[in-house]
């Protein structure tokens, strides 16, 4: 099962090419390397004065709510956090994987 497979392109019904189908390895080896960059959006949004958290939780389109409740507390704790500059190392790895993103993404 260990054998390469060519990528495989599914087309539309106008015969244009609408998806590729990649080994899910070779899926995962690209997606690790998008996962140190941070978006411009991201960056602007720290320039403004948001911190590092509420910059990408913005960019995410998400609420304080949904991120407390992906991390399990309340929205006061998460808000609390994400007004935050000095996190604890433990607490950045947690809210990083609640947004899905690299923990050292937030570190910047």
């Amino acid at each position: 099962m260990n054998a390469r497979t060519s990528p495989q392109i599914i087309t539309g019904p106008d015969g244009a090419p609408a998806f590729v189908v990649i080994p899910y390895a070779e899926y995962m080896a690209n997606r690790r390397d998008d996962r140190g960059s941070i978006p411009h959006e991201v960056v602007s949004r720290t320039v403004d004065g948001a911190t590092p958290l509420r910059a990408w939780r913005e960019y995410l389109g998400l609420t304080q709510s949904q991120v407390a409740e992906r991390l399990g507390i309340s929205q006061s704790a998460y808000a609390q956090q994400e007004k935050s500059h000095r996190l604890r190392k433990s607490s950045r790895e947690k809210i990083a994987s609640a947004l899905g993103i690299g923990s050292d993404q937030l570190d910047f």
